[in-house]
Parts: C-alpha cells; sequence; structure tokens
C-alpha cells in the first residue's frame, strides 16, 4: 500500500485497462484510484478520535461488497458506512479546485477520505438516483456526503466541512447493487438515469443552505434511491413550522415569545403531593401572556438569599396550554437551593424572573396514537400534553401510563384521573412501586411495582404511535429501549432529561465523567456565561475561540460534530444574551438558538446546557 505522489503532478487519469468484454458505450467518468483505510485513533487537540477518514490508493483489483471495498472500514457507524454509504466517491476537477482555492500542492489520492477517486462525474451533474458500472460492478448514487469534523483533520484545515457545503463540492456515496472488482483505470459507465434528475449539489444545498423550497423538498422526496436519512430530513423540512429554523438538521424549540427574562406574578400556589407544589404565574398587569406549546417548560433566575448568586433552573409547564397563565411544578429536592427556596419562602404576589417558555419535547399534531409514559414528577410536561388533548377534544388513540412511589407521592392524581375519564379513546395504567396501606388496587392504582418495558410490551401499545417519555433517566433508557424493540421508530420516541442532555461527540474516545466546573487557569473578564442545565456560571475569556470550547473546557455536556456551522448539531437555546459568529455559519440557526461551535458571547448570556 502506498500514499501515491502529490496530486497536482497528476493531471491526466491512469491509463485505461483493456476489457473486451465492455458495453460499447461512451464513460461517465474514469476511475483514478482506489482508496482503503481501517479505521484508528488519531490525537487531536488532546483528545483520541477513532476514524476511517485516512484513506490511501491501492494497486491492482479490488472487490466491492455490499457494504465497502475490501480492506476498508468506518470509523462512525452512525453517519458513515452501511448500504447507503457503501463508497464514497470524491472528483478530480474538485481536488484541482481546492488546489488554487486553499494554494496547495500537497494533496494525495484518498485525501478527502473518498474510497473511489474519479475524472468526471461532478457533483453538478450527477443525480440522485444515476447508475454506473465499475469494472464488474454496478453502483447508485445515494446521497451527498454528510461533512464533519474528521474531514478537516484529514486535510489539516477545520474549515473544510464548511468549505466542502459553500462551494457545492461535497461528494457523494454509492450503494452497491451488485458487487464486482475494480480497479484504478475502469471506464465508468453510467447505464441509466436516476427520477427527477437532481444533481447532488443541489441536494445538498437544499439540506443545508438557506431556501428549502417546497417545490425543491417534494421533488428530491420523489427519488426513491435517495436514503432514507436524507429522505427523513426532507420531510421534517416540509413539514417544519415557519421561523423553526432547519428541521432537516436539529428539533429546534419553536421562537421564544420574549427574549431573555421578564417578571411574572406568583398568583397561586399548591400543595400537589408531599414533595410537590405547583405555582401559578402571571402578568403583573393581568395582560394575557403567549401560550406555550404543550411539554414545554419554563427557566427561572431565582435568587435565594441576597448574599448568594441568582441560580437557574428549568421546570415543565403542567398546566392548560392557552389558558391565560402558567402553572409549574417543583419538587422539593433534598439539599435543593431553588426548590427549597421556592417551597419555603416563596409566596402568593411575589415575583419570579421568567424566561419565555422553551423547548423541543411537544406534542405532535398528527392523527397517530400518542404514548404518555412518565415515573414521579416527570409526569408534568405529559400532563400538559394530556390538558391539550382533552381541550381539543381528541379521539386519537392516548396511552396514559405512569408510575409513582404511592398515593402521597402520586402528584396531579385526581386531575389526570379527571382528564383522562373526559377523552373517548383513552387506556390509562397507573403503577405504584411501594403502595401505602390507604392506596386502594383498581382505584388510586393499577398495578403494584415500577414501570417497566416488561410491562409496556404485555400491553402491546401501537409501534404506529408517537411516544413521550419523562422520569428519572434509568426510568427513560428502558422504556426506550422497550419501545425500540416493539417496533418503534427512533424517530417516534422523544424523551426529556431533567438535568443536562448526553453529550455527543462522535468518535472521540470515553473518558472520565466529571461534574461541570470553572475552567482551569486565571478567570476570564469578559461577558458572564451561564450553563443552566448544569448549574454553571463564569465569565468569558478569550483563551477560548468559540462557547463550544469553552463549556468542553468546563465539562458541560455538549453535542456537535462538524464544528464550523454547518451540522447544527450544536445548536443550543439560547435562553438570554446575544452573540457574534466567527465564522459565519452557512445556514443561521432559529430566532432564540445558537450554533455554539463558531459563536462568541456579545453580552451576558444563558444557555440551555
Amino acid at each position: 500500500m502506498t500514499t501515491g505522489p502529490p496530486v497536482s503532478l497528476v493531471r491526466d487519469p491512469k491509463p485505461k485497462r483493456a476489457d473486451s468484454n465492455r458495453p460499447a458505450a461512451q464513460p461517465g467518468g474514469t476511475l483514478v484510484s482506489v482508496n482503503v483505510g481501517l479505521p484508528k485513533d488519531v490525537s487531536w487537540q488532546g483528545r483520541t478520535v477513532f476514524t476511517g477518514v485516512f484513506k490511501h490508493p491501492v494497486t491492482g483489483s479490488r472487490r466491492v461488497g455490499r457494504l465497502n471495498v475490501d480492506g476498508d472500514g468506518q470509523g462512525d457507524l452512525a453517519g458513515h458506512g452501511g448500504e447507503q454509504r457503501a463508497v464514497f466517491v470524491y472528483q478530480m476537477d474538485s481536488y484541482r479546485h481546492w488546489e488554487r482555492e486553499l494554494g496547495r500542492n500537497d494533496f494525495v489520492y484518498g485525501q478527502f477520505g473518498e474510497n473511489f477517486t474519479v475524472e468526471g462525474l461532478g457533483d453538478g451533474e450527477v443525480c440522485i438516483g444515476d447508475r454506473y458500472r465499475i469494472g464488474s460492478a454496478i453502483f447508485e448514487v445515494t446521497q451527498p456526503r454528510v461533512t464533519c469534523y474528521r474531514v478537516g483533520i484529514r486535510m489539516k484545515d477545520p474549515r473544510i466541512p464548511a468549505l466542502l457545503v459553500s462551494h457545492h463540492r461535497p461528494g457523494f456515496y454509492f450503494r452497491v447493487l451488485e458487487e464486482g472488482e475494480v480497479q484504478a483505470g475502469d471506464d465508468i459507465i453510467k447505464i441509466s438515469s436516476g427520477p427527477e434528475q437532481m444533481p447532488v449539489a443541489d441536494v445538498d444545498a437544499l439540506l443545508y443552505l438557506p431556501g428549502h423550497t417546497r417545490q425543491g423538498l417534494l421533488r428530491a422526496l420523489r427519488i426513491p434511491a435517495l436514503s432514507p436519512g436524507w429522505q427523513g430530513s426532507f420531510r421534517a423540512l416540509l413539514n417544519e413550522e415557519p421561523g423553526s429554523g432547519n428541521a432537516g438538521l436539529a428539533v429546534t424549540s419553536p421562537p421564544p415569545a420574549w427574549p431573555g427574562f421578564r417578571q411574572l406574578t406568583v398568583t397561586a400556589i399548591t400543595r400537589e403531593s408531599d414533595s410537590v407544589i405547583s405555582i401559578r404565574l402571571e402578568d403583573p398587569t393581568s395582560a394575557p401572556i403567549p401560550a406555550a406549546r404543550p411539554g414545554q417548560y419554563l427557566t427561572l433566575r431565582v435568587q435565594p438569599d441576597d448574599q448568594q448568586r441568582s441560580v437557574l433552573r428549568n421546570y415543565s409547564l403542567s398546566g392548560p396550554p392557552g389558558a391565560g397563565y402558567y402553572r409549574i411544578a417543583v419538587k422539593r429536592e433534598r439539599g435543593g437551593v431553588a426548590s427549597g427556596y421556592l417551597h419555603t419562602r416563596l409566596a402568593v404576589g411575589d415575583q419570579l424572573d421568567i424566561a419565555a417558555p422553551r423547548g423541543t419535547f411537544i406534542l405532535d399534531r398528527t392523527r397517530a396514537p400518542v404514548l404518555l409514559i412518565s415515573a414521579g414528577i416527570g409526569a408534568t410536561p405529559v400532563l400538559a400534553m394530556l390538558q391539550s388533548l382533552a381541550q381539543e377534544r381528541s379521539d386519537r388513540e392516548i396511552w396514559w401510563l405512569h408510575g409513582a412511589r404511592n398515593g402521597q407521592e402520586h402528584a396531579f392524581a385526581a386531575e389526570a384521573r379527571v382528564l383522562v375519564a373526559s377523552m373517548p379513546n383513552v387506556r390509562a395504567r397507573v403503577y405504584y412501586s411501594h403502595p401505602d396501606p390507604d392506596d386502594v388496587e383498581g382505584r388510586d392504582f393499577d398495578s403494584a411495582g415500577r414501570l417497566t418495558a416488561s410491562l409496556l410490551a404485555e400491553l402491546e401499545p401501537p409501534s404506529d404511535g408517537e411516544a413521550y417519555l419523562c422520569g428519572p433517566t434509568a426510568f427513560m433508557d428502558d422504556i426506550s429501549a422497550g419501545l425500540a424493540a416493539l417496533g418503534f421508530d427512533a424517530s417516534g420516541i422523544h424523551t426529556e432529561p431533567f438535568g443536562p442532555a448526553a453529550s455527543e461527540t462522535p468518535g472521540i474516545a470515553a473518558t472520565p465523567a466529571r461534574a461541570p466546573h470553572p475552567p482551569a487557569g486565571q478567570p476570564g473578564n469578559g461577558p458572564t456565561i451561564a450553563f443552566a442545565r448544569s448549574d454553571l456560571t463564569i465569565p468569558w475569556t478569550s483563551d477560548y475561540g468559540t462557547l463550544l470550547e469553552l463549556a468542553e473546557a468546563c465539562d458541560v455536556p455538549v453535542r456537535w460534530s462538524c464544528r464550523t456551522g454547518v451540522c447544527h448539531t450544536c445548536e443550543t437555546t439560547l435562553i438570554a444574551g446575544n452573540v457574534d459568529y466567527n465564522p459565519d455559519p452557512v445556514e443561521p440557526p432559529t430566532d432564540g438558538s445558537v450554533l455554539i461551535c463558531c459563536s462568541q458571547p456579545r453580552d451576558d448570556i444563558v444557555l440551555d446546557l
């Protein structure tokens, strides 16, 4: 195996091999180089990355199977590989473009992580669904490449993921229709055209760049060869609400009704269980307040003591949407600073600093069966969904499944029973893990024990439904796995964590988890950065180029992939404040959100991290 000469020295494709059995047709291009590489660990910014982006040319014939070229492998099977992404193709014309654009002459075949380096087959001419014969194998174009930070590692240039998109040169994937042998010098023969004749570059721009036209989305969705992941993204864009950002890339909260915080008045405090109170909030002037979506939450800024700094907490809305007031539920936590204050010192007539309703855990508006599954205080956001369904007099098939310790700890029990009884097509089951002697089975609860995936399976819920889960992390993990085993699509399983969401850092080797903490070194003197879910507030320092880098230095759980403002994986709710971008994202996020991978604070900010 060799690395090959720099591409700048190879202006012409390699000689074609003779083959008397080749179809009598003009080639669509030429296979210049076949490149393979197995995943390996590489060092990057003090971390270890497992990646298969380093490909090297091989000589002679290679067999191409359903999943890859012999000798090749992918490090991140969530983003690369599989039947839909078996072979990645990149073009010599793009090599020459990047030589000129970047002023480089050090490229070698496989430089962009491709399996096939080709002459011809430009992203502006090859269409999704086109089929080609190369050697004795037959291929079908399925999707553009999804660029991530690892191609930046390979290129030693972190800008590359964004540049590939903005310059309309992503490259594309082949699906292998017929396995066979290929080698450098083979003609690439086009044997059929895909329906709609939609070029790879246009499909890539339709997802990543502004201007997701309905006509374009419908056109793309008429192409059977388009990979399921891209079809799902385009369907999400087709159904997104105005102003909700790029639903094809990120599940985002609708734009907030107001920026930052405003004061609302406490008009009622009600005991809902031994450990839970509900707090009703209204405008001080009695003016109507914007309606929340069922499942959203409020962020409260609470200062328990004059000598203490304020703390930020998220509390799910539990009241009926559009009621003209907000109602949150607060569980008293042992040693909880905010919950202790709200339970013992808050009084009717007090005012609290409140950020507008936010959140992506929102009841859908389809006709599909809906499963509302909760444990403990997790009932609060799904209770708001139940309220909404009752207001609509919905005849959807509704499942209300809840687990509590006992009747004393069962918040909103009577309210939920009334709502369930008001609708025609509801199936309800309540489980008590440790019933009190006064709890009556059949009246207060349906079964003793915890609500688990195995019990859920016995109920045989409809696998075409939308499931909404809220409760302890272990509970949601168990129920999510159970729903998947029952045939629920991953896109139909929605969860709402109360604490920080799980990190998503593709390819990064796992390290021992640490609680969020201030970064090492001297404190900065810039704007204040508050990570609301992590209960961490620190001053900004220019030692870090982006909010993402600062969060990583503090061990705040984060999600990212491209790190250059393309993929929106890092899109985060911006509760308060303003940011600047450098570089600018290829498409801005929705109002009220921020791409932390390429932004810096303009003033004090609060992030939902």
